[in-house]
């Protein structure tokens, strides 16, 4: 017997282990090769160039175009040395995916012959892509479609393959955002100068902020064979169908086992890729589900995190192929084993280098981080339910909630001994508000387990993985945002309530000591005000349990169970107004972003309901009626064989043909109702109102399709399913 699926073991069985991307060398002497950063600006550009791109970076000053000009030329010449002929200016529209249009630096010369490399100032400055068929949410008409990407200094410019891409916003006509850098720029600017303005309380030196990130990756691989041969898997990243295996994850073996071979070699080309692009990869190993593994870099700067992830995952896909595997970014590719996040690590530093959210050796002595502890827990609360909105996707609400991945609803986990502090801070009274830093916090001892292993020293929190935004120690982690996700679109919402939250902790600390209050008490007042507005938003225990989403809700925190009503969140009057006094986003840009959520839902959901009709009509129903027509065949020959008692012969076949003519009728049904579904929900002009129409009533039929496809898999002649199953899927051989 031959199929899809039969054809797509065979070849599997062929692939092997093989690296293409060796190099011998250690990594030091090849790290950031393809990178122009600061050390070969110094080599390619003039003096004046140099200092105008350091001043940008690190100032906000604006580069006169006849500087550009001279670090166009420098970077053209880099470029053309490693090997480009073409460059690109390389930005983030509102898809969460990248987008680049390749031009040639070869120019004419005059007289028509021959041709020379050329790269003008303003044109590494500015271009003008148009790229008017992206998702714009109606800032820009067909017929008034010019956009513009315009250079990003603060991240630099990099080589894939022969192309020299420059990082760029994405802007129309209006200087209205199309893209999800802009955004993110804006919003480290506004923590920028609302904590320095701070840190400046504590340490006059201190000239700028630097949000920070780092982003725990995580994938699954697929061998390439067997993906081709799921038209779910390809056209939409997820199985639509598929019934659980009977081994997947339940026995944690895989997690953190030893790395298949085949994968081994694709992570070491990889890395090697990644490292000649100056990412300095710290972690890899296997996740809990089968076939998925994790990245992790060492944190670096909001932006160039932010824009390294995004290059890393272009990196991964075309090395893959060298490979004959494909990697899978969807949140939830499989049912029944975890699926895969972005886990953001964010913190903030200072230029003297100080961590503001790392605790002294002694916590409650430490005023600067207590100051910018308090600040990023009211913003988390205040807003709670925007930030949980910005993960919330078609494709992150199949992970949240379970196996790992954090609920759904905002809260805030921050360990025994920051707990103890917060609370014996908001016993204070105005009369001993300095009195918490004299005393000192109790941290828990030296764990001793038997002689020949060293001492532990344990952190000062623990981990909770199930909370969304958890203290790590030195950083806050936010769980929630889904792996297929661009970053800038949830970090740049906590950037900015953080900010909102440090101007007016300065404000109120100013307040405070124009009454007369010192300023170390001053700001004691507001941080004990601010830990207990925020209250609510802290939780220790398991985010999971149905105890919580109760007491969750006692607590006035929403949970996002209908997408398109959390999009609704971008054009709430309160979040508008943020937006626009922290200089974020006009009302235009937020009911923009909130019209492409929907679209983008909707588009999504439509892709997924025609594929798995598709699947239901076109490979699972013809298979199920092929072997039932194999056991009424078989029925026939026993009733020849046995006249008189044939009915309790083969009362087994006749059950199963029973139960396939149901589990048909029912799938047939199904798929029925689904089209209808969707012919009355198209109708609807109102993209918002077509999304949550799409939500209401098409998703609850493409889950009970899965159910009876699902049960015909388990039913049907394993040789006849023309589907790669899941326990073919997640293994390496």
């Amino acid at each position: 017997m031959s199929n899809a699926r039969t054809r797509a073991l065979a070849e599997f069985a062929t692939h092997s282990a093989k690296r293409f991307y060796e190099d011998s060398r250690p990594v030091s002497e090849y790290f950031g090769m393809n990178v122009f950063d600061l050390p070969k600006m110094q080599l390619y550009l003039s003096t004046e160039a140099y200092k105008a791109v350091v001043n940008a970076v690190n100032n906000g000053e604006k580069i006169e175009r006849d500087i550009a000009d001279q670090i166009a030329a420098g970077m053209k010449n880099w470029a053309v040395k490693m090997g480009a002929t073409h460059y690109t200016h390389w930005f983030q529209p509102l898809t969460d995916a990248t987008a680049e249009k390749h031009e040639s630096f070869a120019d004419p010369m005059e007289g028509g012959v021959g041709v020379f490399e050329n790269f003008k100032g303003s044109t590494l400055i500015q271009q003008e892509p148009d790229a008017s068929s992206f998702p714009n949410g109606g800032l820009r008409n067909t017929f008034e479609a010019r956009g513009y990407t315009a250079w990003d200094p603060s991240s630099p410019a990099f080589i894939i393959g022969q192309t020299l891409c420059i990082p760029t916003v994405f802007v129309a006509y209006t200087g209205e955002a199309l893209d999800q850098k802009t955004p993110h720029l804006k919003s480290i600017a506004a923590v920028d100068k609302a904590a320095t303005a701070i840190c400046k309380m504590f340490d006059k030196n201190v000239n700028k902020v630097r949000p920070q990130l780092g982003i725990e990756q995580e994938y699954f691989l697929v061998d390439e064979a067997l993906y081709s041969a799921r038209p779910d898997l390809v056209i939409c990243g997820r199985t639509l169908v598929g019934h659980n295996a009977a081994k997947d994850q339940q026995l944690e073996d895989h997690y953190f086992g030893a790395i298949p071979s085949r994968v081994m070699a694709f992570m070491q080309d990889f890395e090697t890729e990644a490292y000649k692009l100056g990412v300095r990869l710290k972690t890899r190993h296997n996740e809990v589900a089968p076939n998925q593994f994790e990245f992790a870099p060492v944190y670096g700067e909001a932006n160039i995190s932010s824009d390294q992830n995004l290059m890393m995952m272009i990196i991964m896909k075309n090395i893959a192929v060298k490979h004959k595997l494909k990697v899978i970014f969807h949140e939830k590719p499989f049912d029944g084993v975890n699926g895969s996040g972005k886990h953001c690590n964010w913190s903030m530093v200072t230029d003297t280098g100080v961590n503001l959210l790392k605790p002294g050796r002694t916590p409650r002595t430490n005023l600067q981080f207590l100051c910018f502890f308090s600040a990023v827990m009211r913003g988390v609360y205040e807003h709670n339910y925007l930030l949980m909105s910005t993960v919330a996707s078609l494709n992150n609400m199949y992970r949240l909630g379970g196996s790992e991945a954090p609920p759904a609803v905002m809260s805030i986990f921050i360990g025994e001994t920051l707990t103890k502090l917060v609370e014996s801070i908001e016993q204070l009274t105005d009369k001993n508000l300095t009195s918490v830093t004299d005393k000192e916090v109790k941290v828990r001892s030296k764990l001793h387990i038997v002689n020949q292993i060293p001492e532990i020293l344990p952190d000062n929190t623990d981990r909770n993985r199930t909370s969304p935004f958890a203290f790590t120690g030195n950083r806050f982690e936010f769980r929630a945002v889904g792996s297929s996700a661009n970053v800038a679109s949830s970090i740049f919402v906590l950037n900015t309530i953080v900010a909102e939250q440090l101007i007016r902790f300065k404000s109120l600390v100013d307040k405070n000591t124009d009454s007369g209050l010192s300023m170390d008490k001053a700001m004691m007042k507001v941080i004990r005000q601010f830990l207990l507005e925020s209250k609510k938003i802290r939780f220790e225990g398991n985010g999971y349990s149905e105890e919580w989403r109760k007491e969750a809700a006692k607590r006035g925190l929403k949970d996002v169970k209908n997408v398109p009503l959390a999009f609704k969140e971008f054009i709430d009057k309160k979040n508008v107004k943020l937006f626009e006094d922290m200089d974020i986003m006009t009302c235009r840009e937020a009911m923009a972003r909130y019209e492409v959520l929907n679209e983008i839902y909707v588009k999504k959901l439509q892709i997924e309901a025609r594929v798995l009709g598709d699947l239901a009509t076109n490979h699972v129903i013809p298979t199920a009626i092929t072997f039932q027509n194999s056991l009424i065949t078989n029925v026939k020959g026993l009733k020849d064989l046995y006249p008189k008692d044939y009915a309790e012969t083969c009362a087994m076949q006749l059950r199963l043909i029973s139960k396939i003519s149901g589990y048909i009728n029912n799938l047939h049904e199904d798929v029925h109702n689904l089209i209808e579904a969707r012919k009355v929900a198209n109708k609807i002009e109102d993209v918002p109102q077509k999304a949550k129409n799409y939500y209401d009533t098409v998703l609850p039929y493409m889950a009970s399709i899965r159910r009876y496809a699902d049960k015909l898999e388990m039913v049907i002649d394993d040789e006849l399913w023309p589907l790669p199953k899941y326990r073919e899927l997640q293994s390496f051989r």
